[in-house]
Order: C-alpha cells, then structure tokens, then sequence
C-alpha cells in the first residue's frame, strides 16, 4: 500500500478540494489557472510564463512519461524552458507513479521533491475547471496534511518580469546578423527558433537600454504577469520605434509592444493556456491551432491609427497580435515556438528573420 498525505487544495472564496500529494510536502500559495493541454508537463512547468501560479491539468493523468534529463545544448536546456520550475504547484485528477518513455530519466515527483514544489493528484479537476471558468482565475494555497498553513500571494501584484529575467547581457549563437532578445521571462525554445535561423542573439534583462548597442533587429519575449509592471520595457521599446528596425514580440511581447504603440491591456477572466487554440490572420481565411499561456490581453479598441490587428481568437474574438500598418513591427499573442505545442505557426520566425 502506497503512503501519501491528505493535501488540500483552498481558493479565496472559501471553495476546498482534498487531494493526495505525490510532489514536495509543502504548503504554497499563488494564483489557481488551468491548462487544457494533453502534454507538456516539463515545458509547462520550466515555463516562465507560469511563476506565481498554481497550475491545473485538465487532462486527467500526469506524470505517465516522466520527466527528460538535465542537459544543454547550444548554451541552452535542450528538453526544458528554462533552468528551474517555476509553477508554485501542479495538481492533477489522477498520478501515474510508474512511468515510461525512452527520454526519461526519472518519475515527476522525483524532480517536484528535487526543486521543492508540491503536487496534488486526486482532485476533481473538471469540477475545479468549470469553477474557475464561471468565477474567473482566483488566488488559492495548498495545505499538506500535518504542515503549516500559509496565507494567499497575488502574484499579479509583484513585478514578475523583473524576477525571471536575467540579469547579466547574454550571447547565443553567431551570425552576420544581430538579433537583441529582451528576457522578460523567455522560453528556451524561443532562442533555439532564432539561432537555428543562423543570427547572433544578444538576451539583456528586461530593463536594459538596448539601443545603446548595435543591433539589425528587435525581440521582444513572452512573460509572466501584469504587463503594466515593466513600464521600463516599454519606455525602450518606444526608443526602438522611433529607430526604426524590425521588432518582432510574443506573449508578453505582444503586449509591451501595444503598450508602446500606446494601445491598454486588461486582465482576461481566465486566460489562455492550451495546445489547441485557434486563431485568424486577420484579412485572410487562414486558421492556426496554437500554443497559449497568458492571463492579459491587447485592446484592440485602443490601437493607434497606424497600428492594426494581426490576428484573432477564433473561440472569443480577443487579440492574438498586433502590427504597424507601414513600418517593420509585429507581434503574436500566442507561442509561435510552441515547446509544447504544435509548431503550426514557427513561420514567424522567417517573417521575422526576413525583414533583417
């Protein structure tokens, strides 16, 4: 008979669910939102997109495939989106304690114990899903039995963007052409898209004044939280423009890049965060199924003149990207590098490479 603790998993409005635990025993606290993707665990949860949030598997096992080793390639994680979890807690309806698959190195709650991280399984999660879905994304903490109890976090209330970025100027790859990658929390992937491309990134820290150094073109990464919080970013990114060379952003990017134009962003009800969202290239009847994770969105409705919608969610009508109507400039709401995900709209990246 296999031991695990009682866990419990508390929203603010006083809603609890009782799990088990399969990951560190610890109490934790973040913002509760739900991911509808089949697989994914490991990117998902080196995300950077995700830090300060307790994560939700709609899809009901986890852990079946283990988790891949730790290894670099090109200066990078070559299986993970960044060097360590960020997830505050993962919880799950069911855990598969024997795993299999040939990259794998070890068991899920192996590596959740190794970076402190609870997990929960157990848990009704569609019932949970369908809360969330008609109350909207909510702060909640997760409670072990016989543990210490802890209070709820907003993580929307931190400058999330100036604790996962890095902090030191970076270069990764070599090329004739320069590409300047704004770390606003960016997924590994996102480097290998653009080094694969055979151009030299340099990745500064989300404050960093660019425009000081020599570069052919502008990347604006993905990033967790509220983008009102990196108004230095913004103010760098307003440099930029009046230069004039290509920007490209995603995620977060798309979102800092509108704040730039002078467009407003609002906080969605309860996100985006699958493999399977379907959006439009705006002018055209063409469709992508694409990878999602953010909480915040552009307002189409306060987009300057020159400015226009790039693409749009075909399930809510909510801006998936944004682009000048003469200069160089675009951006994707959702991850055209995927990791996970599927790779429908990689694409971009030549877009991107080609106005270098």
């Amino acid at each position: 008979m296999r031991h695990t603790k009682r866990a419990f998993l508390m929203l603010e409005d006083g809603t609890t669910f009782e799990g088990k635990s399969f990951g560190h025993e610890s109490s934790t606290a973040g913002e509760v939102v739900f991911n509808t993707a089949m697989t994914g665990y490991p990117e998902s949860l080196t995300d950077p997109s995700y830090e300060g949030q307790i994560l939700v598997t709609t899809y009901p096992i986890l852990g079946n495939y283990g988790v891949p080793p730790h290894r670099e390639k090109d200066d990078v994680s070559e299986y993970y989106e960044s060097d360590h979890i960020h997830c505050r807690a993962i919880v799950a309806q069911d855990y598969s304690f024997d795993h299999s698959h040939w990259q794998a190195d070890r068991p899920l709650a192996m590596w959740l114990n190794e970076e402190r991280i609870p997990g929960i399984y157990g848990i009704d999660t569609r019932a949970l899903t369908k809360h969330l879905r008609e109350h909207g994304s909510m702060l909640g903490k997760i409670v072990i039995e016989g543990g210490d109890d802890c209070g709820f976090y907003d993580p929307n209330l931190e400058n999330l963007v100036g604790k996962v970025s890095c902090t030191e100027v970076e270069t990764h790859g070599d090329g004739d052409k320069t590409v300047v990658l704004v770390d606003c929390g960016v997924k590994h992937n996102i480097i290998r898209c653009l080094t694969r491309r055979g151009v030299r990134v340099v990745r500064v820290p989300w404050d960093y004044d660019f425009t000081s150094i020599p570069y052919d073109g502008l990347f604006i990464s993905n990033g967790p939280g509220n983008p009102d919080m990196a108004s230095a970013t913004v103010e760098n990114i307003r440099k930029a423009m009046a230069i004039g060379k290509p920007i490209c952003g995603i995620c977060m990017g798309n979102q800092l890049l509108a704040k730039a134009a002078g467009a407003k962003t609002y906080k969605l009800k309860y996100g985006h965060r699958s493999h399977n969202q379907p959006v439009r290239r705006v002018g055209t009847d063409k469709c992508f199924i694409t990878s999602q994770n953010h909480g915040f969105a552009v307002d189409n409705d306060t987009l300057p003149e020159d400015w226009e919608p790039l693409f749009v969610n075909m399930n809510d009508g909510t801006n998936e990207g944004i682009r000048h109507k003469e200069k160089p400039f675009f951006s994707a709401q959702f991850h055209p590098e995927a990791s996970s995900g599927p790779k429908d709209t990689e694409f971009l990246f030549d877009e991107f490479i080609s106005m270098l």
